[in-house]
Parts: structure tokens; sequence; C-alpha cells
């Protein structure tokens, strides 16, 4: 346990050489927070309510996904498996005395970790600077069940570019994959609209794959909606989890031996 905690505190540590990424990342999510503000800003005009929101209550949900949306940096694991595994260097991964996805958990661990204080810390000065009620629920086991969805969601993304990236074992070139799944994720997350005002047979659909579970259920529980289904997402999320985790066990044990990479 100790050494995957060392794996943690390396790349926490590693964040603070790379200040120029975290200051974007700080600028994309101020941005898109502007931007939903001015949008629905526009679109309430004189509304009380739109789609059972109100304004505050929608800023509020935009300013909670794009927290989530921006703590997960998962998607550079799948980038990073795709290019070691194409130039060799992969290698490397493969001897370490500890399992590459369990590397890749701890790894993202420390990145989480370092983003989420210093994007919190922008949100707070977000909201000094353009006070809005901020809308959050009351109930403490309702805010404890959500950081257990969400700690299962970062999970489930880290296997599932973990996932993507090792199919560069099979199919060499993948960036087609994770572009698809990079625009798509945005969109079936909620991150970019409250899926609530997409038709309810698509919301029932959604419901049985883990993507809205990741985003989207937790912030809109922590305005105070949805919150009868948070324990179905946990169930849903961590049954999914579990799924990728023998998935990509298989795939890493059938593929690794047929790995002819060199270099370190």
């Amino acid at each position: 346990m100790s050494k995957y905690l060392e794996v943690s505190k390396i790349y926490l540590k590693q964040q603070l050489i790379w200040r120029a990424d975290t200051v974007f990342q700080l600028i994309i999510m101020v941005t898109k927070i502007l931007f939903a503000y001015l949008l629905w800003g526009a679109i309430f005009g004189n509304e009380q309510e739109v789609a059972g929101f109100t304004f505050p209550a929608m800023l509020s949900y935009y300013i909670i996904s794009s927290f989530l949306s921006q703590i997960d940096t998962s998607g550079e694991i799948g980038q990073d498996i795709s290019g070691r595994i194409r130039n060799g260097t992969f290698s490397s991964y493969m001897i370490l005395p500890m399992g590459t996805l369990r590397f890749y958990i701890a790894r993202q661990l420390g990145t989480t970790v370092f983003y989420g204080f210093c994007i919190l810390g922008a949100l707070v000065l977000w909201m000094v600077l353009f006070p809005v009620e901020f809308v959050l629920t009351g109930s403490w086991q309702i805010i404890l069940a959500v950081l257990v969805l969400v700690g299962i969601g970062l999970l489930f993304m880290v296997q599932l570019n973990y996932f993507l990236g090792i199919l560069t074992f099979r199919f060499q070139e993948i960036s087609t994959f994770l572009m698809v799944k990079d625009n798509l994720i945005a969109l079936i997350t909620g991150a970019l609209i409250p899926l609530v005002l997409l038709p309810e047979g698509i919301i029932m659909v959604m419901k049985l794959f883990p993507f809205y579970y990741v985003t989207y259920l937790p912030s809109m529980a922590l305005i105070g909606k949805c919150q009868d289904e948070v324990f179905t997402g946990i169930v849903v999320l961590a049954g999914w989890s579990l799924f990728f985790a023998i998935v990509n066990r298989v795939i890493f044990a059938r593929y690794r031996i047929k790995y002819d990479g060199v270099g370190i």
C-alpha cells in the first residue's frame, strides 16, 4: 500500500512543475461557468424556473459539474499508455513491482487531489467576484453518499481510459477511439447541459450506463434533486467498475505476452 501512496505523492508534487497546465485548467473552468452564467441568465430572463431549475440552482449545477469534470484528468491515461506502447517504453511500466492498473489509479489520485484543491480555490474566488446564491442540499447523508459516488465515478473513468489505452496492444492506433470518447463524455455525463433537458426516453436508456452517474447525478443530488437515485448510482457504477476491472485484467494478460516493445 505504501508504494502506491508514494506514487500518488510523486504525481501530486509533479503537478507543481506544470503550473501553466494548472492555470489553463482553471481558465477553462471559469470560462465555462461564466458562459453558463451569461447564457442561462439570458434564457431565464424574467422567468422564475426553467425545466424545474431556478437560476441559482442552474448555476450551482454548472459550478459543481465543472468542478467534477475538471478534477477528472484520467483522459491523459489512455494517451500515455497508447504512446508508450507504440514507442516501446511501456515495458518500463510492465516491470514495476506493482500492478499496472493500480499504478495508474494511484497516479490519478495524486493529480486529482492537486487539481481538486486548486479548482476549489478558484471556485471560491469566482463566487466572491460573482455573488450568486449557491444552492446546496442540507442533508449530510446525501453529501457523504455523493462523495462515495464521485469516488467510484473517478475510479470508473480511470479504468475506462486504461481500457482504451491497452487496446493499443491490439489496434496500434487508437486516436479515433480517444477522439470519439472525449467528444461524447462531455455530453453524456451532463457536463455541457443538464441531462434533464433531454427527452425522457433517452434519459431512461442513459441510466443503464455509468456516465449518467459520473457527473450529472452527483451535481443534481448536491443541489437537492434526484437524491433518490444516489444509492442506485453507487450500485450501477460499482458494477461497471467491476466489469472493467475484469475486462482490463483479461485483455492485459492476453496481449502483454505478444508485446515486443523495447526501451526503458
